[in-house]
């Protein structure tokens, strides 16, 4: 989690037009495979949440769209779209920092990971380091008001 939260930080002090998100995947073998902030106002693109980012990165450093035994570390609980996007991608794991009380779909607003619907249900671990996942965002929208 302190990986993703400098990434998250990073992003801060650089000033992007991002929510500073950071997130990664690791492999089995518990090394990064890939890591990033959000990129969506940097791509324009609606999509790149960190999670997704860093979910298309790890399936090619695997060339498997199946991440088994994969952990998605992220600074802010998954929003609908990520967390789908961790559930399809099957990654054991998923363990966020600070709760996304607005979109979170990890156990807050939802429980998309955890919906027994869903054939895959990963094993979802919240509040890592909350306090100071929360304190960056805060600092974001801070700073935009």
């Amino acid at each position: 989690m302190r990986e993703a939260l400098e990434l998250a930080r990073q992003s801060l002090l650089a000033d992007d037009e991002d929510v500073p998100v950071g997130a990664l995947v690791l492999g089995p073998n518990r090394r990064v495979l890939a890591s990033s902030a959000n990129r969506r106002e940097a791509l324009t693109d609606p999509t790149a949440h960190a999670e997704v980012v860093v979910l298309r990165e790890a399936a090619l450093a695997l060339g498997d769209t199946h991440l088994v035994g994969c952990t998605l570390v992220v600074t802010l609980e998954p929003c609908p779209m990520c967390a789908g996007a961790a559930q399809l991608a099957r990654v054991d794991r998923v363990v966020f920092g600070a709760w996304n009380d607005e979109y979170g779909a990890a156990g807050s607003t939802w429980d998309l990971l955890r919906d027994r619907r869903l054939s895959h249900r990963p094993e979802v671990v919240g509040g890592v380091l909350a306090e100071e996942c929360r304190a960056v965002v805060r600092q974001f929208f801070a700073r935009r008001r």
